[in-house]
């Protein structure tokens, strides 16, 4: 595995600053406090806030290509990889109780300030809404897949913004539940979970 570099523990923490606080109020200094780093360190490797934004959204993509893989390997079949969608709201439970979601949040915030990469952070959904059509296709949906997809994953931000709103961890619990039957009510009899 590659060493962590300087730019990455920056783009790391800026990762998590800008979910936990915003991206508009993480400063400069909030970042390289962070780190641990000073400021003329820090600006060495960023010379904007909108470059660390640009590198916060790459690094949400690879992780996110990198969680998808991941499932595609593991799991013997899509109803299995869609399960492991729809329960990483029970995996980030916690935080989503606190900050909601992070590509949600971030994409409205970047959309309230008519952010020029808004576009760029909103492909995070592109990619679930692209997986998720391809595993309700490979389950033999058809047509509907995409429209499933689509439903699934507007589901799952609604819980992840009122369980933030309502900080209630269990919502998300029951809400899990019930996407799960949802999911069995849409299988092919040939594809149970």
């Amino acid at each position: 595995m590659a060493q962590e570099t300087t730019r990455d523990r920056i783009t790391e923490a800026a990762d998590q600053l800008f979910y936990e606080r915003g991206f508009e109020a993480a400063s400069f200094a909030d970042i390289a406090a962070a780190v641990g780093i000073s400021r003329g360190n820090f600006y060495y490797h960023f010379k904007t806030k909108d470059e660390i934004l640009e590198a916060v959204i790459a690094r949400r993509m690879a992780n996110t290509l990198a969680m998808l893989n991941d499932w595609q390997v593991q799991s013997a079949s899509p109803a299995q990889r869609i399960t492991c969608f729809i329960r990483i709201l029970i995996a980030n439970q916690a935080k989503i109780t606190l900050y909601g979601c992070p590509v949600g949040s971030l994409v409205t915030e970047l959309g309230k300030l008519n952010h020029a990469a808004q576009a760029q952070a909103a492909a995070l959904f592109t990619l679930f809404q692209d997986w998720l059509s391809q595993q309700f296709q490979a389950l033999g949906c058809g047509a509907r897949s995409g429209g499933l997809a689509m439903h699934l994953l507007a589901r799952s931000q609604g819980v992840a913004t009122l369980a933030q709103a309502f900080g209630d961890t269990e919502f998300i619990s029951r809400e899990v539940a019930l996407m799960q039957d949802w999911l069995r009510d849409q299988l092919p009899p040939e594809h149970p979970l």
